[in-house]
C-alpha cells in the first residue's frame, strides 16, 4: 500500500521512515523526508474498525480548520484531489491519507523541557488557545460526511458486552455517569465535533516562537466541547506529581488550569454551567480510558491488564473525583 501512495502523492525521490507503533495505535505511518526535511505524513489505516466515510469526516475537518487558520498539520489532496484514498493489497482493503508534517517537536522528545528562557506559562496558555482556536472554528463548522456521537459508541449495550460481568461494580459506575451525561446541555456553544485526544502526544511545538501545530483527528468525535478542556487537565497532571502535599498538589492544578482557561478564552467561551462539572468531565476522560483499555485487550485475544486502567476504575466506583490526584 506504500507504494501506491507514492504515486497517488507524487512522491517519487523522497525517503520514508516508518514511525514505530503504539499501544492501541490503529494506523501505519510514515514520515516522507527530501533534502533532510521531513514534509509529510503518509497514513496507512487497514484495520477494518472505521469505514471510508469516518475517514472523509475526519479529514474533511482536519482541512476546514487549516484552511481558517486553525494550526493544524493539513490534509494534502492526492492525484485524484481526493482527502481519503482506498487501496487494495492481496484483498486486503486500506484506507490512505497524507499529512502536512507538524513542524516542531513532541514535548516529549525534548526531555519535558520547554523552549529556553519562556515560562511553562506560556506554553499552558498557548496550549489553551489552540485548543479554544479549534473549538471555536467547530461551533461554525457545517460537515459534509458527519463523525458519530459520544452516545453512539459510549452506551451500555456495547460497554456491557465489551467489559465482562466480573468487572460488574465498574460497569454500574459507568452507567451512573451515563445517565448524568445525559443530562447535559447539547446547545451548539457546549457540544460539538471535539478532538478527543488533545494531549501532548499529539501536537508538536515549534521552540523557537512556542506555537503548536496539532495533529492525530483520528478519534475526534461529537462530544461536550469540556471533554478536551478535562482531558488536558488529566494530562497536566506530570507537572505536579513531585508534590508530595495533596493541598499543593491540586493548587498547582488550579494554577495550571486557569491559565489553560486564559488562551482558551482569548479565543472563544466556555459554558461557566459546565465548566463547574470539570469532577464530571475528568470521570468522562477516565471512562474512556477504561473503554480503550478493554478495546485493545479484546482486539489482541488478550486478558485486560488492570495495571492500566486500575485507578480510573477505582475512582469511579469509589467516587473519587479528579482521577484520585487530591487524595493522599
Amino acid at each position: 500500500m506504500l507504494d501506491q501512495a507514492i504515486a497517488l502523492y507524487k512522491l517519487q525521490g523522497y525517503e520514508f521512515n516508518a514511525v514505530r507503533g503504539h499501544p492501541g495505535g490503529r494506523n501505519a505511518m510514515t514520515v516522507c523526508r527530501k533534502d533532510g526535511e521531513n514534509r509529510y505524513v503518509i497514513r496507512i489505516s487497514a484495520m477494518n474498525d472505521r469505514s471510508e466515510k469516518d475517514y472523509l469526516a475526519e479529514t474533511e475537518f482536519v482541512h476546514y480548520l487549516a484552511q481558517n487558520g486553525a494550526p493544524v498539520a493539513d490534509v494534502i489532496p492526492s492525484v485524484n484531489g481526493k482527502l481519503v484514498e482506498c487501496a487494495e493489497n492481496h484483498g486486503q482493503k486500506g484506507y490512505i491519507s497524507l499529512f502536512a508534517y507538524a513542524k516542531g517537536m513532541l514535548l516529549y522528545d525534548n526531555g519535558y523541557r520547554y523552549r529556553d528562557g519562556a515560562p511553562l506559562s506560556e506554553y499552558f496558555y498557548n496550549t489553551g488557545k489552540t485548543l479554544g482556536m479549534i473549538h471555536r472554528l467547530s461551533k461554525c463548522y457545517q460537515p459534509v460526511h458527519r463523525r458519530a456521537a459520544y452516545s453512539d459508541k459510549y452506551n451500555m449495550a456495547y460497554i456491557s458486552q465489551l467489559i465482562p460481568d466480573q468487572y460488574a461494580d465498574l460497569k454500574q459506575a459507568i452507567s451512573n455517569r451515563l445517565k448524568q451525561f445525559r443530562t447535559l446541555p447539547r446547545d451548539s456553544e457546549s457540544f460539538g465535533l471535539v478532538h478527543f485526544d488533545f494531549c501532548d502526544g499529539n501536537y508538536h511545538i515549534d521552540m523557537n516562537t512556542g506555537k503548536l501545530t496539532v495533529f492525530d483527528f483520528d478519534n475526534c468525535i461529537y462530544c461536550w466541547y469540556m471533554f478536551d478542556l478535562a482531558h488536558l487537565w488529566t494530562h497536566g497532571v506530570g507537572w505536579y506529581r513531585h508534590e508530595k502535599d495533596p493541598a499543593r498538589r491540586m493548587e498547582g492544578m488550579s494554577q495550571y488550569f486557569q491559565t489553560i482557561l486564559e488562551g482558551y478564552r482569548s479565543e472563544t467561551k466556555v459554558s461557566e454551567e459546565l465548566l463547574a462539572q470539570l469532577p464530571l468531565f475528568i470521570d468522562m476522560v477516565l471512562i474512556e480510558n477504561v473503554i480503550d483499555a478493554f478495546e485493545c485487550s479484546a482486539r489482541d485475544h488478550e486478558e485486560p491488564d488492570e495495571e492500566e486502567f486500575g485507578n480510573a476504575a477505582r475512582c469511579l466506583t469509589e467516587g473519587i473525583p479528579y482521577a484520585g490526584f487530591g487524595e493522599e
